[in-house]
């Protein structure tokens, strides 16, 4: 829901364009009393798009046949209620031409000025409300400010504030030596002799006493902390106590749901991979996958040779971690020999999102690269795909998005992260020191 449509007083119209029917193709339903239109060339735009296996092919279709069914017999050029309680109307409205008219001063060459048209003709006619034009693109939101008409971000699923966005860990200071020493004989330590008030569940802390830290865990359902351990996973081994946490929640069966956040060289996608190779005996299938960001905005369909040839520039960074993981048992060559017979048997299956979608997810440790160039509704569908004894592995760096209309607020990791924290399926950890090299920390530091 947006801003403007939290805030009550007169009605209001507020006018979607194509983009934020691609990023939620329910978004109709989410202006609480206000009035909900859709200029035709959205229609005639999400009809171009409808074909394909990408997620706004699936947002296309899926917008068309809610429209569909929510029209039956009726006109939908004219205003029709909203289905529920104190909801507004809906109609698709076409673009007339007034005293400002952006065809005229943008020109007529983009659907953007049409739609921008729609939405100066609906001011027009209804001088008594408040138009609103509500896309994901900035530019043309600028454009529609320009001519005095208002426009706004679609607000719905976008976290307020990132400063507070759930980091998965928490440093307690002053805690008694004598408890710390306690703490690492047993193993285990009742949360009620911190007196910390609220635990999360399956959340991270790092002790400080006098003379030592210890790392723990908090255990939701025995209500106790549990120190961890530093362990290595398939010859990797974590290099801080963040990763050391990243492996915890990854070899953690009680856990099916994880996310790790963190920029360029924190090991997010390395040890995701490690720790599922680890336990690959308690999978049918270990799925690695990242969304297709295509070049140029061409689809990979533009690019040539046969669908390997096609991809694999996509895929490199994830065989590149699969590498360096085989490259640990230089002296093994049994172990070699074991990874590439599951790379050829399909034990490890590594392939874009878009090529897996319609398949079921049992028995499979999943990992989903690059996270955030996915929409919340995409986020959404992957995870209610799971079937029984599956783990799902979202990893991505939420300020690195190379999706239009996606941003550090509104993608799916984000939106994960956020929604998701203090469920008992759950755990999540940001990564903040990066461990690829001297010269890589430079660029994160201070470029």
């Amino acid at each position: 829901m947006t801003k403007e449509g939290k805030t009550r007083g007169k009605r209001k119209i507020f006018v979607l364009d194509t983009s934020v029917i691609l990023y939620d193709h329910n978004a109709f339903q989410n202006f609480q009393e206000h009035d909900v239109a859709v200029p035709i060339q959205v229609l005639e735009e999400l009809d171009n798009m409808k074909n394909g296996n990408d997620t706004r092919n699936f947002e296309a279709r899926s917008f068309i046949r809610l429209i569909d069914e929510f029209s039956k017999n009726n006109l939908i050029s004219h205003w029709l209620p909203l289905n529920g309680i104190n909801k507004g109307h809906f109609k698709i409205v076409v673009d007339k031409k007034t005293d400002t008219d952006a065809e005229e001063i943008f020109g007529d060459d983009k659907v953007d000025h049409r739609i921008l048209n729609a939405a100066l003709s609906l001011q027009h006619e209804n001088p008594d409300k408040k138009v609103i034009l509500v896309s994901k693109d900035i530019c043309l939101r600028l454009k529609a400010k320009s001519l005095d008409l208002h426009a706004e971000d679609y607000e719905t699923g976008k976290i307020k504030n990132l400063d507070e966005l759930y980091t998965g860990k928490a440093i307690v200071n002053k805690v008694p030596d004598t408890v710390l020493t306690q703490f690492s004989k047993s193993g285990t330590l009742s949360a009620e002799e911190l007196e910390l008030g609220n635990f999360q569940n399956n959340h991270f802390y790092i002790l400080h006493g006098k003379r030592k830290s210890v790392p723990a865990f908090y255990n939701g359902e025995s209500g106790q902390l549990e120190e961890v351990i530093e362990q290595p996973v398939f010859n990797i081994s974590p290099r801080n106590m963040e990763q050391s946490f990243a492996i915890h929640a990854l070899l953690n069966p009680n856990i099916k749901l994880v996310s790790i956040q963190g920029n360029a060289g924190t090991g997010k996608t390395l040890l995701a991979l490690a720790s599922a190779l680890e336990q690959r005996k308690d999978f049918r299938q270990i799925f690695v996958t990242r969304p297709i960001i295509p070049l140029s905005n061409k689809d990979i369909g533009f690019l040539p040779g046969d669908v390997k040839s096609k991809i694999d520039p996509y895929m490199a960074p994830i065989w590149d971690n699969l590498k360096f993981i085989k490259d640990q048992f230089s002296e093994d060559e049994k172990m070699q020999a074991k990874l590439d017979e599951m790379v050829a048997n399909d034990k490890i299956a590594i392939s874009p999102l878009a090529f897996i979608r319609g398949r079921t997810l049992t028995k499979i440790f999943f990992i989903v690269d690059e996270a955030q160039n996915l929409t919340p509704h995409e986020v959404k569908t992957i995870i209610s795909r799971a079937g029984e004894n599956t783990k799902i592995v979202f990893t991505g760096d939420i300020y690195q998005i190379d999706t239009p209309y996606l941003d550090a607020e509104s993608n799916g990791l984000s939106y994960l992260i956020d929604k998701a924290k203090n469920h008992p399926l759950y755990a999540h950890i940001t990564l903040q020191k990066g461990e690829r090299s001297e010269l890589a920390n430079l660029a994160n530091d201070l470029l």
